[in-house]
């Protein structure tokens, strides 16, 4: 395939992104509906509309910063709002809604690789955006894995981290608790000092080529 300029990888990666941040957050929503929680409802956020749940740095600005700087791709949406008081089994009912925006992430990319097996056959019969298709589908599947796996890495307030805590004993729970604050920009640090590779590398390359081969 053909090398890509910056404005083109902007305009492949785009879409992906944006909607692996928000439907992930979207998620998050449904599942705490299910559980008993209509707060993402009330603020109007149990919705699939990106507009509802974009965060100016975090679903766009730094997604494509660490694009153009040739980093890892991450981002995040603004968080769905949940009321623990509404949910039958607090620890449990956390734990399930934390899993579900992952789990949202893993879906997408088997529907991108749908996407993207489908710009591979019509390349054969040289449908016109057809390569452009091939490398959004791609695209799509990467960043949708990479938000799954960095999600579910045990720092709060990451879903992994929310999953974890909702199983612990209440004394590890404040422990862990006080992570909170800075959660993120531990992320951020090993994100950009190319440290979280090798931990999510082997699982993101092990899942792309079970889904790739699908």
């Amino acid at each position: 395939m053909i090398e890509l300029t910056k404005i083109q990888v902007f305009a492949v990666w785009f879409l992906p992104v944006v909607f692996a941040v928000t439907i992930h957050e979207a998620a998050h929503g449904f599942a705490a509906k299910f559980l008993g929680d209509n707060t993402a409802r009330i603020f109007g956020r149990l919705s699939l509309n990106p507009l509802c749940h974009i965060d100016l740095i975090g679903t766009i600005i730094v997604p494509m910063l660490l694009l153009f700087l040739g980093g890892m791709v991450f981002g995040w949406a603004k968080p769905v709002p949940i009321n623990l008081r509404n949910l039958r089994r607090p620890r449990l009912d956390i734990a399930l809604i934390a899993f579900a925006g992952p789990l949202a992430n893993l879906v997408m990319a088997l529907l991108w690789a749908a996407i993207a097996k489908s710009g591979v056959l019509l390349l054969q019969h040289g449908f016109p955006w057809a390569l452009a298709i091939v490398y959004m589908g791609k695209s799509g599947v990467m960043i949708n894995l990479v938000l799954a796996v960095i999600n579910l890495i045990p720092i709060p307030p990451l879903d992994g981290g929310n999953i974890v805590m909702s199983l612990l004993p209440e004394k590890v729970r404040e422990m862990l608790s006080r992570l909170f604050p800075f959660g993120f920009f531990i992320l951020f640090f090993l994100v950009t000092a190319g440290l979280i590779g090798f931990v999510i590398n082997p699982v993101v390359s092990a899942l792309y080529t079970a889904i790739v081969g699908i």
